[in-house]
């Protein structure tokens, strides 16, 4: 079946895991210097030494090579085709559903923001345990079906969505955030720019100022997330405390910059590019 003849929802399913797959590719680094960052054990205690992003990057390019940045890369596209695309799709299905006729508000572009995350999140929550604990290196995995079966043979089909609490509440808000700056940002563009050939360079730019905020607020969550899906033991509450006492407040922020930079880069270039997709197949984004 052509695209051109498909249904609005598969479209938009299509145009979301494109621009997800393309952002993935050239971000994921980043989110493995992130995750080594936030379940790295150096620093923990009094008098001994930080670590920093830079150190951390040039320590797996030194034990991994270069390729070692992209430790993770097959859980991040399997979770990433189908998750970014059933985001866009649910985004889509939601905002004709109930804004066709109409631009979602401030408050509007929150829920649909947020409602389209749930969806995809809860969905690819198991891919996105496994994603994380291939890029901490504390796991031995070859595949994402291999890990699959090891994790429900070892722990039980429940350990593939241990953190889903954290998860939604980074992500949910996450979304809804980014929504609202994003759609809020790009109506007060004028109306030359919006529909002039600069227009995906003036939607990029919307998308980073909206991602770096949207990152700076989830922040927290993200670290307790990635803390309970690599240490399955430890539950939301207890992960919090974890955290707090072996790092203090600061801790919750450890990680932010490469995490910024890769979910504000690659929200921008997924949105930039699906609606520049979703155009040029004839819909609205």
């Amino acid at each position: 079946m052509e695209l051109s003849l498909a249904h609005p929802a598969i479209k938009a399913f299509v145009c979301g895991s494109f621009s997800g797959t393309c952002s993935t590719l050239l971000f994921q680094p980043l989110d493995l210097v992130k995750t080594r960052l936030q379940t790295s054990q150096s620093g923990m205690q009094p008098g001994s030494s930080r670590v920093g992003m830079t150190s951390v990057l040039l320590g797996v390019v030194r034990t991994e090579r270069l390729l070692g940045l992209w430790k993770g890369i097959s859980p991040s596209f399997v979770r990433t085709i189908p998750g970014v695309g059933i985001y866009f799709s649910s985004y889509h299905s939601l905002k004709q559903h109930f804004f066709q006729d109409s631009r979602p508000g401030a408050a509007q572009a929150v829920m649909l923001g947020g409602g389209a995350r749930t969806v995809a999140g809860v969905v690819m929550l198991p891919i996105t345990v496994i994603k994380t604990r291939f890029e901490c290196g504390r796991y031995s995995y070859v595949s994402v079906s291999g890990a699959l079966r090891s994790v429900c043979r070892s722990e039980g089909p429940t350990a593939l969505f241990s953190g889903l609490m954290a998860t939604l509440l980074r992500d949910v808000p996450f979304s809804g955030i980014y929504v609202m700056f994003y759609s809020q940002a790009k109506a007060s563009l004028p109306q030359e720019i919006s529909s002039s050939s600069s227009a995906p360079v003036a939607n990029f730019s919307c998308g980073v100022l909206a991602g770096v905020l949207a990152s700076l607020v989830t922040q927290p969550a993200d670290v307790v997330k990635t803390h309970v899906q690599v240490n399955p033991q430890l539950r939301t509450t207890e992960a919090v405390r974890y955290i707090y006492t072996a790092h203090g407040l600061e801790g919750f922020f450890r990680g932010a910059v490469p995490r910024c930079l890769r979910r504000t880069m690659m929200a921008a270039m997924a949105w930039t590019v699906y609606e520049q997709m979703m155009a040029h197949v004839g819909l609205k984004s």
